[in-house]
């Protein structure tokens, strides 16, 4: 293997965490786009058909942070090249899949890859680069994915039309094989230690119990509604998640380690990212509905009114780097929530008189909102964490990052349901006040003193309380 210094070794890590990040918002969006050719393809029921995103949804869940855990124990860049090149080989798998039970199954397999991959992503850029100097590589990553929701309904759509459904799967194979075998190649940096003790195995699967039922029920309500199944899922939910937290203060080496278990400051960026994401998934969903059946518009055109969102993501998080460092986390984090409730806010004026720059308004406040606080909340986590938790933070962030989604659209879902006709007001309105709450969360972040410095992985006030303005 080649090893490089450290200065080289960053632009490769930080094109690897971006590529990775990318190769899985394109696979989520430009299946979106394939699964009514998939379904006439394949003479699939509709039922069977969803199960291509939520059977890979439930996988991926349940994984990310023992995922995360095996990067911190193993390397990041190692997990990451087993996880790309199996997200690759799947994808490719699925391209010359013969049925919908071959597709649903390579799913579910890619989404035990993509478990692999995503919190690898993080996890190497907490160890390439000082905390401190994190918030501008995950705003290049935040930027890229900004640009993958942009760019995947069009891709998708193109591909679709011309060279059908499969080759949407084959979109990301050279890519993904490229990255992992670089990432083969290239040696990363020395871990300076990695956990003590074992793996934490009951630990893990209390928590995968928990976040199977959890994704399982919210996808499960728009669909059937409060039957018998979807109500025992929170008890299932509650009765793991406690068991999985006692087990975790009990056991000699957790599977989240007590300083990230215990820490108010992870548990409130990472509720954040729950109620933005939230906030933003499900506004998206109804906005969706609202201008194709309301206003008449096609997909293309529905697209183009939402692209100020993708756009002020893309050109916002950078921006959102820079705040961070000038103002601090709660401040920045405080206004970009107050943006993105803004956009929520405004959309759910529309009505079928609206215009098309009312509209676009209220997508760029709703992506320049979260793209602010995705960058912010996710430097957050990951700043406050050690590094030799850095993949297990980065399990918890894009855990969160899927369950908000999941929650957002399960609670459109069910308010767009009560009325007649896709009115906008009743469920943004909801959706907003859910996004609000991420303020009150916000104001337990640090404020601009306390910053994270390389030496000491500590607060420079290094006081029990953090330093607030």
């Amino acid at each position: 293997m080649n090893s490089l210094g450290s200065a080289a070794r960053r632009p490769l890590t930080l094109a690897s965490s971006v590529i990775g990040a990318v190769i899985v918002a394109l696979d989520g969006t430009v299946l979106t786009v394939a699964q009514p050719t998939l379904q006439r393809d394949l003479h699939a029921s509709f039922a069977r058909v969803q199960w291509t995103s939520t059977g890979y949804l439930i996988a991926v869940s349940g994984l990310l942070v023992f995922a995360g855990r095996l990067g911190d124990r193993y390397g990041h860049q190692q997990i990451f090249a087993l996880g790309i090149l199996g997200f690759g080989a799947t994808s490719a798998g699925i391209g010359l899949a013969p049925g919908i039970g071959w597709v649903i199954g390579l799913r579910v397999t890619q989404g035990v890859f993509g478990a692999l991959l995503q919190p690898a992503t993080l996890g190497m850029l907490r160890a390439a680069y000082p905390p401190d100097r994190l918030g501008m590589p995950i705003a290049l990553r935040t930027s890229a994915i900004g640009l993958s929701a942009a760019a995947g309904p069009l891709v998708g759509g193109a591909l679709v039309t011309h060279l059908g459904w499969r080759a949407v799967f084959f979109l990301n194979v050279v890519p993904a094989l490229v990255m992992g075998v670089l990432a083969l190649a290239v040696r990363g940096p020395a871990q300076e230690s990695s956990p003590a003790g074992g793996l934490d195995v009951p630990g893990a699967c209390l928590l995968a119990c928990a976040l199977v039922a959890l994704v399982r029920t919210l996808v499960g309500i728009p669909e059937a509604g409060w039957t018998a199944a979807t109500v025992l899922g929170p008890a299932v939910v509650a009765a793991a998640g406690v068991a999985f937290v006692r087990h975790e203060r009990r056991t000699a080496s957790p599977l989240v380690p007590s300083d990230v278990l215990g820490s108010a400051v992870v548990g409130a960026a990472l509720g954040i990212l729950v109620t933005a994401s939230a906030s933003m998934l499900g506004t998206l969903f109804v906005g969706s509905y609202f201008l194709q059946e309301t206003l008449g518009l096609d997909p293309l055109g529905t697209g183009l009114r939402a692209l100020p969102a993708a756009v002020m993501m893309v050109v916002g998080a950078p921006v959102a780097a820079v705040l961070l460092r000038r103002l601090g986390a709660r401040r920045t984090t405080v206004a970009g929530t107050s943006v993105l409730t803004l956009g929520v806010l405004l959309l759910s004026r529309l009505d079928k008189a609206s215009a098309a720059l009312s509209i676009g308004t209220g997508f760029l406040f709703l992506g320049a909102g979260f793209g602010t606080v995705m960058v912010t909340a996710t430097a957050v986590v990951v700043r406050h964490t050690s590094a030799q938790s850095a993949g297990v933070a980065g399990g918890l962030q894009q855990t969160a990052m899927n369950v908000g989604p999941t929650l957002g659209i399960a609670a459109a879902a069910t308010l767009m349901s009560l009325t007649t006709g896709v009115t906008m007001g009743p469920p943004l309105t909801a959706l907003a006040a859910l996004s609000a709450t991420g303020v009150l969360l916000a104001l337990r972040l640090p404020g601009q003193t306390a910053v994270m410095t390389p030496e000491h992985d500590r607060p420079r006030d290094a006081s029990p309380t953090r330093t607030r303005r």
